[in-house]
């Protein structure tokens, strides 16, 4: 096939599966009529033999709608993927390493933020009681095991807002099956062995070990950190991050409940360690456990007896015995550019970060939506778009990483050489140097990021440095922002919903049964 730069984009390649390349192919298909003779033309290669990873088990509030545009009903999605509610993050041991020392980072923003100065009123007046508590509903439905609807209300609305945990091999199946069934995405089971083009200009075709070649128009690297397309042919350098965030390793596990009815987490639970920390996810079927460290500080044997330890705090030494732990590694960073020629990468083959705040799966969602939205009706005009997509997404990775950054920067413990190297200068972004000096005077604030789409809007950089026991100083003068009867009001309204909403939501497990019996009432077709 020979590329004519004038011409309309009718057809597009994506090489690899998992959940990257899926969610890709669903996004864009489901923008572009894939299903009609008349829609972009999508063909996605995936090798046989090649597993996902199988993490990236948290995602964003952002998914529910990704779900629904693409055609997939809540009820299904929970009975096809051992899905739960994810209502935010809860970080144990991350301050000073002490009893009590957690809080949290929901995903309701602020009860009146942005109207008046309600960090300020909370370090004043409420500062007994922690920030996210103070000032949002939503950490007491985590504390009680709350989901964050009810039985009645319809799917993919909420009283609270949320995303999901997730399995994420059943999620990539539900995710491939309905791309072909539903959504007019042609399947090929095989092995890219080659790509074809000169490295100075677009991909042709790859040629794939049993079916031979396969042209596109645009090529979408979801290969995993393989890269094979933009990594490996085009050679676009991989930008380590290691300096910044320090973590490279980590053992994932997979455990039983103590007992069939014991209790879903409605939070991913991270909880500090000597050298990284261990998330903790919740599931209906299982839990999924990890340790995600720094193998410059930690040996693999030492990494894996926390692991055992934390194991032991509520389950059977049988079943710890037995558990499987399997061994991720990776290096933090991203590609120099993310779209060259005709080439776009995403998911792992455009970087890894780990999965602190469950970035991973947002990010492909953002990816493939500015594809679907800003596909070049024609080729003359590619590459503006590559510009437009680099600008963007330089920009994200860059805020994500500050904002990881921000949970270790803060921190106060000095009990190892990671925590000591973590707090050092040297090792933090000069944006966020800035910040920190600029919020000792004022709080966060929509000022502070310039994007309509922020990665972690102000209100989640409240929770993460007053959760940590961030001050920010009082001015001296007075300003019609610091309105402390108002902020009152609003602290009084959220005690009030809180109180209406632990009266009223079921617990996470009880709305998730509702939901499979619900669909097993249906006789929808499992997965």
């Amino acid at each position: 096939m020979i590329l004519v730069m004038n011409e309309a984009l009718k057809n597009i390649v994506i090489v690899g599966g998992g959940t990257a390349g899926w969610l890709t192919a669903g996004i864009v298909s489901a923008q572009h009529n894939s299903h009609l003779p008349d829609g972009v033309s999508i063909t996605l290669i995936e090798s046989p033999d090649i597993k996902p990873i199988g993490v990236g088990e948290g995602t964003w509030p952002t998914m529910r709608n990704t779900l629904e545009k693409i055609g997939i009903s809540e009820d299904d999605f929970f009975r096809c993927t051992d899905a739960s509610f994810k209502q935010g993050s809860q970080f144990i041991g991350w301050n000073t390493g002490q009893i009590n020392d957690s809080y949290y980072h929901p995903f309701i923003a602020p009860h009146g933020f942005g109207q008046t100065n309600i960090s300020a009123n909370w370090q004043q007046l409420n500062n007994h009681i922690p920030f996210a508590h103070a000032i949002s509903f939503q950490p007491y439905l985590c504390d009680h095991g709350c989901a964050p609807k009810q039985q009645q209300t319809p799917e993919y609305a909420g009283v609270a807002n949320y995303g999901y945990h997730l399995n994420a091999g059943k999620f990539s199946a539900l995710l491939q099956q309905h791309c072909i069934e539903k959504l007019g995405v042609q399947h090929i089971s095989d092995d890219v062995i080659k790509v074809n083009g000169e490295i100075e200009e677009n991909i042709t075709s790859v040629t794939t070990k049993r079916n031979g070649d396969i042209s596109a128009q645009l090529f979408v690297d979801c290969s995993g950190s393989k890269s094979i397309l933009l990594g490996q042919h085009y050679q676009v350098p991989f930008i380590s991050k290691k300096n910044i965030l320090f973590n490279d390793t980590a053992l994932a596990v997979q455990v039983p409940y103590s007992s069939p009815d014991a209790p879903i987490a409605s939070h991913t639970i991270s909880t500090a360690q000597k050298a990284g920390w261990i998330w903790d996810i919740g599931l209906p079927t299982r839990r999924g456990i990890g340790y995600v460290y720094a193998s410059d500080y930690l040996t693999d044997s030492e990494a894996e007896t926390t692991l055992r330890d934390y194991l032991k705090q509520d389950l059977p030494e049988q079943i710890i015995n037995e558990t499987v732990i399997r061994k991720i590694s990776f290096t933090p960073g991203h590609r120099e550019k993310f779209w060259h020629k005709n080439c776009v990468a995403v998911g792992m083959a455009a970087g890894f970060l780990e999965p602190l705040e469950a970035s991973a799966l947002a990010l492909v969602e953002l990816s493939a939506n500015m594809i679907a939205k800003e596909l070049p009706a024609n080729m003359s005009i590619i590459d503006i778009t590559a510009k437009r997509f680099n600008q963007r997404f330089h920009y994200r990775w860059q805020r994500i990483i500050e904002f990881l950054k921000l949970h270790y920067l803060l921190s106060k413990r000095t009990d190892s050489q990671y925590w000591r190297d973590n707090q050092s200068a040297e090792s933090v972004p000069q944006r966020l140097q800035e910040l920190i000096k600029l919020w000792r005077f004022q709080a966060p604030s929509y000022n502070d990021f310039s994007e309509i789409e922020e990665i972690f809007p102000a209100a989640s950089y409240q929770y993460i440095l007053y959760g940590m026991g961030f001050l920010t100083e009082k001015r001296s003068t007075s300003t019609h922002y610091d309105n402390t009867a108002l902020a009152e009001k609003y602290a009084v309204e959220n005690r009030q919903l809180c109180e209406k909403y632990l009266a009223g939501l079921p617990k996470n497990r009880q709305l998730i049964n509702h939901i499979l019996a619900r669909g097993n009432n249906n006789n929808v077709r499992s997965i």
